[in-house]
């Protein structure tokens, strides 16, 4: 599998449910998903370095994001996982960064940077 790390840093927040959508400037990547319980949204700010499997991806193929996730989970990386139609995007903060793309080249990956 090929990854792309996106090179901007990014931050991940929680909002309660009820909370009204915030206005975010357009990126390489912004996401904004609301459950009953929360109000979760991933924009540019610091904490996290993200990480995109190169699509697209069919939907019906099985095991991609297990793969990846087994992998990270392996070294100890804890992951932020979101899909969307096309592919997948996994987030890890940054001080656990290197340690993500050791264990994924490491499992076959190519990571390009």
């Amino acid at each position: 599998m090929r990854i792309q790390l996106l090179p901007s840093e990014f931050s991940i927040r929680r909002l309660p449910p009820d909370s009204p959508a915030p206005d975010l400037p357009g990126g390489e990547f912004v996401s904004i998903t609301r459950t009953a319980e929360e109000l979760s949204i991933v924009a540019a700010g610091r904490g996290f370095r993200c990480f995109k499997l190169e699509g697209p991806l069919d939907i019906s193929l099985v095991g991609i994001l297990a793969s990846i996730s087994a992998a990270l989970a392996k070294a100890g990386v804890p992951i932020f996982a979101i899909s969307t139609y096309d592919t997948d995007y996994i987030l890890v903060g940054v001080s656990h960064l290197e340690r993500a793309i050791a264990a994924l080249e490491q499992d076959g990956h190519a990571v390009r940077r």
